[in-house]
């Protein structure tokens, strides 16, 4: 099992450090679209988000690869 080091520290000194992560899913009539998202708990936005119709560990790396391409274009 991998260590908690967020240690319930939801409220942060600075941006950026940490941001976290969760996946839901949404009932349509077609079925269930999963979706990932990244939040930056700083702020309280959703940095980067990604669904799609099955829960691959993809859907969580493109959630996560959103977050930093706009955290690095934000940089400039």
């Amino acid at each position: 099992m991998a260590s908690n080091i967020l240690d319930r520290q939801f409220k942060p000194a600075s941006p950026n450090q940490p941001w976290v992560s969760d996946i839901t899913y949404i009932r349509t009539k077609r079925g269930c679209l999963y979706l990932a998202a990244v939040l930056e708990l700083y702020s309280r936005k959703i940095v980067g988000s990604a669904m799609a119709r099955s829960m691959p560990a993809e859907l969580v790396c493109a959630a996560l690869q959103m977050a930093i391409s706009l955290h690095q274009q934000l940089l400039g």
